[in-house]
């Protein structure tokens, strides 16, 4: 598997096109099958229009489209699909010509291969119903359009086998979906809240209480997003709206039922007129009303085991790109005003009960708590997941907790051999959480700040001391506090897509968990001033050059490269290298004397002059009082060990998040660094 993972998809309509579009972006091998001729060009012909607006938007480049589209062969027989690894079906939404696909998928592929169905409707056991090999079918529900939206809901029927299972989460992950596991229940997670949150703005319409307009805004404002209900029915379109409710509302009840106004609209054919005045005095009243809706119906999923409390948030902020999901809101505006809400939501609708995980919560009168870190133990190994994939698996407070407790758990269990840091989604870790900063620095609290990083640097150190080998699997970005995360461990596995980078001195800090200190101890003072100064990226392949990673594989072979490193020992991520010659005018770049000319805007001597010039302008544009402290934090490093470095870092913590630069930086839009004033 891998790269030349093979798929198939059945159905070339808008959401066959975009998975196919997808799938072959990120490198997979796909086959693109529908009925007739015309329905096939007509989804290629889109795949191509959508690349092409990508290279004019130059997120693309020409080449990278032709070798997308390479990867995509169209074909209107399914025999075709007879070598497919899995073959996901988007056909249209009918049960019967569902369960035909799989059964005939069925006499042409063999056992082995995965059969996934797209369906938002349907229960996934109803369409495995059609094959004898029940435990290879399985739900993949993705959302629009599949090219941009990275959610993918992974639902599973009582036979799914764990085999199929593991299968679809790695070909979620070789083409960068987030994916959530989900009970095969009606509207799975997502849908089951989302349905009824657009059904009840419908119904405030109906009523009369407040008119289109008003409750765009009011949505908007309240949930923090882009598109009211109404905007968004007009979008995705009235008929999918409309059924989706009838469907729902057969499966579970009147509340979540297409109203009166949503039918005849899909009976007119027309769009929702979003035109009129706005009345800001019902702002309160709507936002209460979907609050309740969303807040109610999640507290109800969750307790039927649907889906976690973190993936049910997570997928409202990945798959609907809410700011903030269901329990968020709860604890927001609070679990007694949540109670209050969802209690008077219910005495609207009979059929709607509150559930009893609300009611628990509101008695215990504490906000709902969220896991981001999950242990899994495997053929020995602890696999330690940061899942926090809709910040980018950033740090923060309760992740270094929960990611210390675990890593302690594991340490003291002994039916573990080794330890595997890994992440969830398309990340690795995005370094720290930066809110937290702004928020203690405009609060004065350094404290806050201060107890963090040292309890940050005592875990990283204790992860690279550990007494049981500590492996980090680095598949996607890592910057910040995410890189000083791999470094701290014994080894590091990385796919293609891994990287490390420190882009701090871009937003007025210095490294602080002793990221600079273990590069410095890799690379040497010159490198790691370049690399921390430049804040450049340091690809999978050039850090396997450097030594700094131990082994780059594909995806699909990383737990048997991690399970042959840690049973082979003897992991010493320090050992003596040579730096390859490629390096020597990095090396140059930043050696003392040259550091001394770029902190003082000149151009460094002795080497390329465009190498001198491009750095001395990378340089130019961080902030100075952070490169400083850098500077002098690495010329200590020469003779402290990592207990001593530790210290130095804490030692200057207050200094450089108490500067205005500090702050500026850190508040600074994405790529749009401040004019930084060194002070």
């Amino acid at each position: 598997m891998g790269g030349t993972f093979k798929v198939g998809i059945v159905g070339a309509g808008n959401m066959g096109s975009g998975v196919a579009q997808k799938m072959a972006q990120e490198g997979l091998d796909v086959k693109l099958v529908d009925i007739a001729d015309e329905f096939l060009q007509k989804g290629l012909n889109n795949i191509k229009q959508t690349l092409q607006q990508a290279v004019e938007r130059k997120i693309f480049t020409q080449e990278q489209v032709e070798d997308t589209l390479s990867r995509i062969e169209g074909s209107t027989k399914l025999e075709d699909l007879a070598d497919r690894d899995l073959v996901l079906e988007a056909v249209f939404e009918n049960e019967k010509v569902k369960g035909e696909v799989f059964s005939s998928l069925e006499g042409i592929c063999p056992p082995d291969t995965i059969l996934a169905t797209n369906t938002s409707s349907f229960r996934v056991r109803d369409l495995a119903q059609y094959t004898e090999y029940r435990d290879r079918v399985i739900g993949m529900h993705y959302f629009y359009h599949p090219a941009m939206n990275r959610l993918l809901e992974i639902v599973c029927h009582e036979g799914t086998s764990n085999e199929t299972l593991q299968k679809a989460l790695l070909v979620s992950k070789l083409h960068g979906k987030t994916a959530i596991v989900v009970k095969d229940s009606p509207g799975f997670a997502v849908n089951r809240f989302f349905i009824p949150w657009y059904v009840e703005a419908i119904r405030i319409l109906e009523e009369g209480t407040a008119n289109i307009p008003t409750i765009e805004e009011a949505t908007k404002d309240a949930f923090k997003i882009g598109m009211g209900p109404f905007e968004l029915i007009n979008v995705t379109g009235v008929p999918i709206a409309y059924h989706s409710a009838v469907v729902l509302g057969k499966e579970i009840g009147p509340f979540y039922d297409a109203p009166e106004f949503l039918r005849k609209q899909f009976e007119v054919k027309q769009d929702w007129d979003l035109s009129g005045d706005v009345d800001k005095s019902k702002f309160t009243m709507i936002a209460d009303r979907l609050y309740a809706t969303a807040i109610g119906v999640a507290a109800d999923l969750v307790e039927e085991e649907v889906a976690t409390i973190e993936d049910t948030d997570r997928g409202a902020k990945i798959g609907l790109r809410w700011r903030y999901g269901p329990f968020e809101l709860a604890n927001r505006i609070g679990i007694d005003k949540a109670h209050r809400i969802v209690s008077e939501m219910s005495e609207r609708h009979p059929d709607f009960k509150i559930s009893g995980l609300l009611k628990a919560q509101h008695q215990k009168n504490v906000p709902f708590k969220f896991k981001y870190v999950d242990l899994e133990q495997k053929n020995g190994l602890a696999y330690i997941t940061i899942n926090r994939p809709e910040a980018m698996n950033a740090l923060n407070p309760e992740v270094v907790d929960q990611l210390a407790h675990e890593f302690r758990r594991s340490v003291n269990n002994p039916d573990v051999k080794g330890i595997v840091f890994k992440a969830a989604g398309k990340e690795f870790v995005a370094g720290a959480d930066i809110g937290f900063f702004v928020k203690n620095i405009k609060a004065d609290n350094f404290e806050a700040i201060y107890d963090f990083t040292r309890q940050g640097h005592e875990l990283l150190k204790e992860i690279e001391e550990s007494p049981k080998p500590t492996v980090a699997l680095l598949d996607g970005l890592s910057l910040g506090g995410g890189s000083e995360l791999a470094l701290a461990c014994q080894a590091i596995v990385s796919t293609k897509d891994g990287s490390l980078g420190f882009p701090e001195t871009g937003i007025g800090i210095y490294p602080g968990l002793g990221g600079m200190y273990r590069l410095f101890r890799h690379l040497g003072p010159e490198l790691a001033r370049y690399y921390v100064f430049t804040g450049k990226n340091l690809r999978a392949s050039d850090a396997l050059s450097l030594g700094i990673i131990t082994s780059m594989v594909d995806l699909q072979e990383v737990e048997e490269t991690v399970a042959r490193l840690i049973e082979a020992g003897g992991l010493d991520k320090y050992r003596s290298r040579n730096i390859p010659e490629d390096y020597s005018q990095l090396k140059e770049v930043c050696s003392r004397e040259n550091v001394k000319l770029l902190l003082k805007g000149s151009l460094p001597q002795g080497v390329d002059q465009e190498l001198a010039a491009k750095t001395a302008r990378i340089i130019s544009k961080k902030a100075p009082l952070a490169l400083k402290m850098a500077d002098e934090l690495i010329d200590a490093y020469e003779n402290a060990d990592t207990s001593q470095a530790i210290e130095l870092e804490l030692s200057r913590l207050q200094e450089i998040f108490s500067t205005e630069d500090a702050l500026a930086g850190l508040q600074a839009p994405p790529g749009r660094p401040p004019e930084y004033l060194g002070r």
